[in-house]
């Protein structure tokens, strides 16, 4: 096989030629370094957000049909790209010759705010409304699955993406019997609002039409290749790899024969994160390209076989069609399969994933296998050798030698039978969001009785999520065949599959009594379904199910949620020029739509631009014993690797009472301790010489890694916060009760979709510098920059153009990485970036503090609180970074809206084996307002009383003293109240939902209402200052110079909006 002369593909219409491609490059680090096109953003690396999501289109020459489908760029190796064209969000519009519809439709809807996630966004609809120009809403929601958002939310998304949907902006349903076009709120009477509010923040009829003939086309002279492609293998050659893309089946089944341990690559989902995130490599990989063995599709008089090649969303498509067309009793298995293709991963991943990789990646959590392994399916083998089959059992699952793929053979297709009459399949998952989430616990039963008896003939359970792959429940099902489909029969069947599928409390993914529940639960749903088909379809012989029953069968998610908002009006007296209070676009909000708006990774390489990555601890608590540096340092590419002992004299920067170091010393405290950074020619030579630091350790005591383990060992950072106002202890004294409790609340990811970025560049002169970076406190960077490299504040200049992202993670440990950027910049003279891939970022960075809240209450039988004593416990982390900020602002705050008359509250923030925790939106009130909320909670249970009755009980009324001693007037917070209990209908509401839940044993529904007092306030007045200077010009234009960071809110609106 000699080596091919070159790849060749399109990207929005060009022709790309590789001669030289690299079988380890993928198709995102191309587009932006290569091609430099940086509208395709990378999120997580993974296929996991979507904010990397491209349309490829391929040409069958089978069928003369294009397939368009959106991609994960960040999984795709350039090298299966021959023959396909690729479109980004450059490709479909841009301010410099025409928007697309759904660029102009998302901007003018409000649906961007930092913008970062935006271009994906684009990018999966325009993808749907290439293949259904007029989809509906369910097509929608499922294209949008695999895209992730952080901070505007998908309502104004999905409502730009809703006026490309043919429908009536009706939800479909009657909620509580009313329709959501009804008259009034829930079918109960206005409000009383005049004319003041409208449901909409924009217009339809200003949009820009849809026009299918305007897209690109697909470029012709890949027809061309398609159909006249030479039935030749090509062999792409990299410095650590080879790829091999057979065309014919012989080429994949002599390239196989050749390569035994070599894996066979479709759609990269499976093999390209274990490269990724597991550092599994591989010298040779096998890629198959359009060879219509692997994609058949065959109907046999008692199966039906798909090809191993499908993709995913193939196959979803092919069975829908299945179920249309054939008896219902025949199609038990398919209809299992398309439950679980709805909610698999996202669009994109689904796509490029194929049945065949899925199958063969025997991943604990696989939705597919227990369903094919329940299914009786079959795996059709080939090799030089011949033709062979094996089921897909447990064995197989098993990688029982017997059972398994011998290294020559290749799986050319599935086998999925027909089910018969009276036989019932089932698919059950449990996972932390309904779709693009693995599942926690997935299962596939299957129940054949053989005549109408209600005897047990066959059974089979199996089980994902488990055990070390999928487990199956043979004995369980062996005892139960004979047995009638009666309780007595579940009760049985609970106790022995519970026995069987064992779960030991060490077991990876912990949550081993939650799974224990959920295999239990998905057995009792599935003797509920087939006790209901059962029933209705031999309603004399067997019994109908109890009521309560019922709504254990039904789906605890709806598809589609709907609601009413209502927006304010412009005063109609308002001047026509006078903007303030307009529902004004986002200023960059077409540049995020059309991927123009720049981000600091999307700054174009400066000459001689170098790259660094960090080196962390992989210790919670460790002493360093050596670091050895030396073959890391003769790797290619290297230029430097910084450590303590460079930094010494500015390895710390003082921010509020402790000094914040950047580099280990002696010690490491957390896993992701910065240890040392290591600075090469390029990413890819950095990050291979960072994993040949050797750092050897010596664990140390105490590990403290909980609130609890700190408290216990007295692990605190100083001082502790107390607020006291009245006499709490006498006030106990009075009160008809006394209530005692604590809630805990774990931590949160920010997970901002731009993760931490940075370039520092020596402007070559009085030794001034840029620092261009991704952060929310741009004085501070400089400040923290000026100090490491000795230097007055004015010689280093922070560039701040917006923020793809922060949420308060963007300060503290963004300034240290950018003091060690900038020394390494200041020390060799020359740019470098520091950006950080999704899971460094993560490692590195904390996030919102968990709590541990204790509160002690005294109320009257009225529900009154007259006394209340609190605990706060917040885990820090490693370093105070912003912890005693948060704790405090967090104790001030802890009131939210009500009068407490005698109150003491104390925090102390725990000094823990972690990332060091940092500012998160709401500051430390979210938290703190919990278990405020949650005492109320307990409070009115004792009470007898509603919650809102206890709340409004207890609120603020007309002028009154916070007890930090500030006044506050009340009236707004009561008016607000008044009126959302009003205009919600919340007492209405509320019966109709205990009403529900009477009638429902298992499902059920819950209302609550919450008021909300939130002081902006950081305790200083400088802090809550700002300016600006406008300059206005000769020609009549204006710049403003202001202190705010763009970072989704529109700060740069609001200004024009104010002038």
């Amino acid at each position: 096989m000699e080596p091919a002369p070159e790849l060749l593909f399109y990207v929005n219409g060009r022709q790309v030629i590789e001669r030289n491609a690299d079988p380890e490059m993928m198709l995102l680090p191309y587009l932006r370094k290569k091609l430099r096109l940086t509208g395709t953003k990378y999120g997580c690396g993974g296929g996991g957000c979507g904010a990397c999501t491209v349309m490829i289109s391929r040409h069958n020459p089978t069928t003369k049909k294009i397939r368009h489908y959106p991609a994960s760029a960040c999984l795709i190796p350039i090298c299966s790209l021959h023959g396909a064209a690729v479109t980004t969000v450059e490709g479909i519009g841009s301010t410099k010759t025409r928007i697309h519809p759904v660029q102009e439709r998302i901007a003018k809807c409000h649906g961007t705010q930092c913008g970062f996630c935006t271009p994906g966004m684009v990018m999966s609809i325009y993808t749907l409304l290439r293949n259904h120009p007029e989809p509906t809403m369910d097509q929608l929601t499922d294209a949008l699955g695999g895209n992730l958002c952080r901070c505007t939310g998908y309502r104004p998304i999905i409502d730009a993406c809703k006026t490309f949907c043919k429908s009536s902006g009706c939800c479909q349903s009657k909620e509580n019997g009313i329709c959501c076009l009804d008259q009034g709120i829930n079918g109960l009477p206005e409000f009383e609002e005049g004319n003041k509010t409208s449901p909409k923040l924009f217009s339809e009829e200003e949009f820009l039409p849809l026009d299918p003939t305007q897209e690109l086309i697909f470029p012709p002279e890949l027809m061309i290749m398609a159909e006249k492609q030479p039935q030749k293998t090509r062999v792409f050659g990299g410095e650590r790899m080879t790829w091999i893309s057979p065309v014919t089946l012989q080429g994949l089944l002599e390239a196989k024969f050749k390569y035994p341990q070599a894996p066979v690559v479709m759609g990269n989902t499976s093999v390209g994160p274990e490269v990724k995130f597991k550092g599994v490599f591989h010298p040779v990989i096998i890629s198959p390209d359009r060879i219509e063995e692997l994609s058949v599709v065959n109907h046999a008089h008692d199966e039906l076989t798909l090809g191993a090649g499908l993709s995913l969303a193939q196959v979803k498509n092919i069975l829908a069609d299945v179920v249309q067309k054939l008896p219902e009793e025949k199609t038990q298995i398919y209809r299992a399969l398309l439950k679980h293709l709805g909610t698999l991963a996202g669009s994109q991943i689904r796509n490029m994933a194929s049945l065949g990789g899925h199958v063969m990646s025997r991943h604990l959590d696989s939705d597919l296998n227990p369903l094919l392994a329940v299914g009786n399916c079959t795996l059709n083998l080939l090799s030089k050798d011949g033709e062979r089959q094996i089921p897909l059992n447990e064995q197989f699952f098993s990688k029982c030698p017997d059972a398994d793929l011998k290294p020559q053979e290749i799986l050319i297709s599935v086998s999925i039978p027909y089910s018969r009459k009276w036989e019932f399949v089932s698919a059950f998952r449990q996972a932390q969001r309904q779709q693009n989430a693995l599942a926690i616990v997935n299962s596939g039963m299957r129940v054949f009785f053989g005549e109408g008896d209600g005897v047990i003939r066959e059974l089979s359970i199996f089980y994902g999520g488990v055990g070390a792959t999928t487990v199956c429940a043979k004995n369980s099902c062996q005892k139960l065949i004979g047995r009638p489909w009666n309780e007595e029969m579940l009760d049985t069947a609970c106790r022995l599959v519970l026995d069987e599928v064992w779960l030991p409390g060490s077991a990876p993914g912990g949550k081993v009594e939650f799974k224990r529940t959920l295999i239990v639960s998905f057995l009792f749903k599935f003797y509920l379904e087939v006790s209901q088909i059962l029933k209705r379809m031999d309603p004399v012989h067997y019994p109908s199910l109890a009521d309560e029953y019922e709504s254990a069968l039904e789906d605890l998610h709806s598809r589609h949620h709907w609601n009413t908002i209502k927006y304010q009006n412009v005063d109609p007296e308002q001047l026509p020029g006078d903007p303030v209070g307009h529902p004004i676009m986002h200023l960059s909000g077409v540049k995020h739509a059309t991927g123009e708006a720049i981000y600091c990774d999307d700054m174009p390489a400066v000459d001689r631009e170098l790259f660094l990555t960090f080196v962390t601890s992989s210790r919670a608590h460790a002493k360093i014993v050596s670091i050895d540096l030396s073959e890391a340092l003769n790797m290619p590419g290297v230029v430097d690797i910084v450590t303590a002992e460079h930094l010494s004299g500015v390895n710390s920067f003082l921010f509020y009472s402790k000094p914040e170091k950047f580099l280990a010393t002696d010690k490491v405290f957390c896993v992701g301790h910065l240890v040392c950074a290591v600075i090469a020619d390029s990413e890819v030579q950095a990050k291979r010489a960072a994993k040949r630091v050797k750092i050897i350790y010596q664990d140390l005591e105490p590990l403290i890694l909980t609130i609890e383990e700190a408290i216990q060992h007295n692990s605190f950072f100083k001082p502790e916060r107390k607020l006291e106002y009245g006499n709490v202890d006498e006030a106990f004294k009075v009160v008809d009760q006394i209530l005692e409790g604590e809630i805990y609340m774990g931590g949160q990811e920010h997970f901002y979709m731009e993760t931490q970025s940075m370039l520092v560049v020596p402007k070559g002169e009085d030794q001034e510098m840029d620092v261009y970076v991704s952060t929310q406190f741009p004085k501070y960077i400089q400040d923290i920059v000026a100090s490491t490299l000795k230097l007055p504040a004015n010689k280093v200049m922070c560039h701040v153009r917006r923020v793809g992202g922060a949420f308060g993670g963007k300060v503290i440990k963004t300034g240290v990485m950018a003091a060690v950027t900038a020394f390494a910049a200041n020390k060799h003279g020359r740019a470098v970036r520091c950006i950080l891939e999704r899971g460094e970022d993560m490692l590195i960075t904390g996030g919102r503090h968990p709590y541990l809240g204790k509160y002690k209450a005294g109320f009257m039988n009225d529900g009154r609180i007259l006394a209340l004593d609190m605990e706060h416990y917040s885990n820090g982390g490693a370093t105070l970074d912003e912890s005693l900020f948060v704790i405090e602002l967090g104790i001030l705050k802890m009131d939210n809206a009500y009068k407490f008359p005698n109150l003491r509250c104390q925090g102390w923030v725990c000094k823990t084996n972690l990332p060091s925790n940092t500012a998160f939106r709401g500051f430390g009130f979210p938290q703190a307002g919990l278990i405020t909320e949650s005492c109320i909670t307990e409070v009115a249970a004792k009470c007898g009383l509603s919650p809102e009755k206890v709340r409004t009980i207890n609120m603020y009324k007309d002028l009154d003293q916070t007890p930090y001693k500030q006044e506050i007037n009340a009236k707004n917070l009561i008016q607000c109240w008044t009126e959302c209990m009003a205009m919600s209908s919340y007492s209405l509401r509320k019966e109709a939902v205990e009403k529900f839940n009477k009638e429902n044993y298992w499902k059920k529904k819950g209302l609550a209402i919450v008021p909300l007092k939130f002081p902006v306030g950081f305790g200083s007045v400088a802090a809550g200052q700002a300016a600006a200077l406008v300059h206005i010009y000769l020609d009549g234009s204006v710049l403003v110079t202001h202190g705010g960071i763009e970072m989704g809110q529109g700060v740069h609106t609001k200004m024009i909006q104010g002038l």
